[in-house]
């Protein structure tokens, strides 16, 4: 394989990873072969690898540095949400959770001991509200993003959320009196299907074209419980601007497959480079 020293120097751990790790697809393009490619994605220094998930850049490592390579390809396998066909995620669409800024969001009247930062897993934690049942929850999100539908999943002894109103793209943080009384971008009344876990709300999408921020009002759940619980809050759409994978061209193998021959599968995958390669 040609390239610099540095890409020469990781190859051998790279193609261990993608071994490794089958959940991801590892493709290559030589950037020396493919200067528009390399110029369309910003590549200017040996090795970089580009981290892509349906179709959307998310973040990138450089360097040479195998064990940090792998930790960022950890990172972005333990917050893939999954695939198409192992959710109730429409086609075309996908979890924006990779897209959520986390420091960006915030929560008011959240519990100490039940923060929101456990809506956002996929495990067993919930969020849970602390004086009554009202939550008010901003998330931001790290680029503008398309709004088709949402998941409130919450339990079935009354504390899943009832009356929703969302807001999105506010210039400032509104209090609980604001909430109540603005009139919001929609509104939404939950049912007791609504919140089980296939459970998915949809929007009226031509309000959430754009959308930088949401604030979501939960005023009350569904059995007028003290305190209100969510265990699984997902936002599904797509980012505004996607990357036309086609720019990227094969290397070897057929459309549909890996640089190992296998198929592609929608999932996130790794594309490298040889002087600057590309994790996709």
């Amino acid at each position: 394989m040609r390239g610099c020293g540095p890409s020469l120097r990781i190859a051998p751990a790279f193609s261990s990873m993608s071994n490794k790790y089958p959940q991801a697809v590892f493709l290559q393009v030589d950037v020396h072969q493919y200067e528009g490619t390399a110029a369309t994605n910003n590549i200017s220094a040996a090795p970089t690898f580009l981290f892509f998930r349906n179709k959307v850049r998310l973040d990138q490592y450089q360097g040479a540095d195998a064990v940090g390579l792998e930790e960022k390809i950890k990172q972005h396998l333990e917050n893939d949400p999954g695939s198409n066909e192992d959710t109730d995620i429409p086609k075309g669409y996908m979890d924006l959770m990779p897209f959520i800024n986390k420091a960006g969001c915030e929560c008011l009247n959240e519990s100490d001991e039940h923060g929101f930062d456990n809506c956002l897993r996929k495990d067993m934690t919930f969020l849970e509200s602390d004086c009554d049942e009202q939550l008010l929850i901003t998330v931001a999100f790290n680029q503008p993003v398309k709004l088709y539908s949402m998941k409130f999943q919450g339990p079935d002894n009354g504390q899943g959320p009832k009356y929703v109103k969302i807001f999105i793209n506010l210039p400032r943080s509104m209090d609980f009196e604001e909430a109540e009384r603005s009139e919001p971008t929609q509104a939404l009344e939950l049912t007791e299907d609504d919140i089980k876990e296939d459970g998915i709300v949809p929007l009226c999408y031509v309000k959430f074209q754009n959308v930088n921020s949401v604030t979501i009002f939960i005023q009350s759940n569904q059995g007028e419980e003290e305190t209100t619980r969510i265990s699984d809050f997902t936002f599904i759409g797509t980012p505004v601007q996607a990357t036309n994978m086609n720019d990227f061209k094969r290397v070897v193998g057929k459309k549909g497959e890996s640089h190992q021959g296998t198929k592609d599968t929608g999932r996130p995958y790794c594309n490298p480079i040889y002087s600057s390669w590309i994790i996709a």
